[in-house]
């Protein structure tokens, strides 16, 4: 590694932490304002605060990172033309696309890092947040293992009213059953004061209650003391997880849902666009690097503070962008992965166009 590469990526890694912690305290601070009067009013303590904004913290830096990275760049490179010391490198034969390649080299290892910090260790710390949330904060209060109420076939929902993970049983049971071709007309139902399952044979079994059979014009009717129900698709372990929100699963369980939803018959391309945007916004910071580079190498006037105003209004175009074909991409009006990835596409090319531009 070259003298100069060091020098660049020292530079570049030192501008990119100095603005996640500096983005990431403005942001902080921020939230504690709005939030303020909440932990006043519920008695939260200190350190259940400095816990809460531990837990957040991740989520902050996920989101803050490609404009950190977009603003190391631009500052990095832009204080570098300001000094002419981008045209002392020129001058001494090398290029401004070898020049560019320890930073680009750089993000690339930011972006895979981004991918496994997004994907698996943000969804751990935002359901810690949460519970923080519910049990301090009293907000979006729900009673875990209550209320559960899902399609477990694409003619089949179910609904719990409590379930006990200790005893594998849920208590308060109703299992509806549609016809195929008409999915409002209903053939079958059972109510059950119980439902457990067995380990050794994986089925669930319901306790007192009454099965209907309905056809045409008439019913069938049948009282039992315990009925095996083999036909049911879920196991107790899926309840859980059917409970968490996506911003709490990982890449791995999101992917399951994603999974599950296509066998319960439902349409998972919300899920599909959560899935691929984890993605896509990690690799939105070797987007925005490829794309503010050029603009940042030439010489200007107005110096640092225009960087700063570059940095800003791209990362307000970009995020702006992505929520509007978020939209149109959940309506069905484009195809999830298409919607997942279309921002970094746009920033891409015009990533290549600028590239173009450059004067070696």
């Amino acid at each position: 590694m070259k003298l100069l590469d060091k020098y660049l990526i020292k530079q570049f890694l030192q501008t990119v932490f100095f603005g996640l912690a500096a983005f990431t305290l403005i942001f902080v601070v921020i939230d504690m304002m709005e939030n303020l009067d909440d932990f006043i009013d519920q008695n939260v303590p200190f350190l259940i605060i400095l816990q809460y904004y531990i837990y957040f913290t991740p989520e902050i830096i996920r989101l803050i990172t490609p404009v950190a990275v977009l603003f190391a760049g631009l500052f990095t490179t832009g204080k570098m033309a300001n000094l002419n010391e981008i045209t002392a490198i020129k001058s001494s034969g090398i290029s401004m696309y070898r020049f560019m390649a320890p930073i680009v080299i750089v993000t690339v290892l930011i972006s895979i890092f981004s991918v496994w910090f997004g994907g698996y260790l943000v969804p751990g710390a935002n359901k810690l947040k949460m519970e923080i949330e519910v049990n301090r904060l009293k907000k979006g209060l729900t009673f875990a293992g209550s209320n559960y109420f899902f399609q477990d076939s694409p003619n089949r929902i179910i609904n719990i009213s409590y379930f006990d993970n200790n005893q594998l049983s849920a208590m308060r049971v109703s299992i509806q059953e549609f016809h195929p071709k008409h999915p409002t007309k209903i053939t079958r139902r059972i109510d059950a004061t119980r439902l457990t399952f067995d380990t050794l044979s994986s089925t669930w079994t319901a306790v007192d209650g009454m099965d209907r059979v309905f056809q045409d014009t008439t019913e069938s009717l049948e009282y039992f003391d315990a009925k095996k129900i083999p036909e049911i698709n879920f196991r107790p372990g899926d309840l859980e997880f059917k409970q968490k929100r996506p911003e709490q699963m990982n890449l791995s369980e999101l992917n399951r849902l994603i999974n599950d939803q296509i066998k319960a018959g439902m349409d998972p391309k919300s899920m599909i666009i959560d899935f691929h945007s984890r993605f896509a916004f990690a690799l939105a910071s070797l987007v925005s690097i490829l794309f503010g580079l050029p603009i940042s190498a030439n010489k200007r006037k107005s110096g640092l503070a225009l960087q700063f105003g570059i940095n800003i209004l791209i990362t307000f175009i970009y995020l702006g962008l992505m929520k509007i074909f978020e939209a149109f991409g959940k309506n069905g009006a484009m195809h999830p992965i298409l919607t997942a990835y279309i921002v970094n596409i746009v920033f891409f090319i015009a990533a290549i166009f600028n590239i173009s531009r450059i004067k070696q």
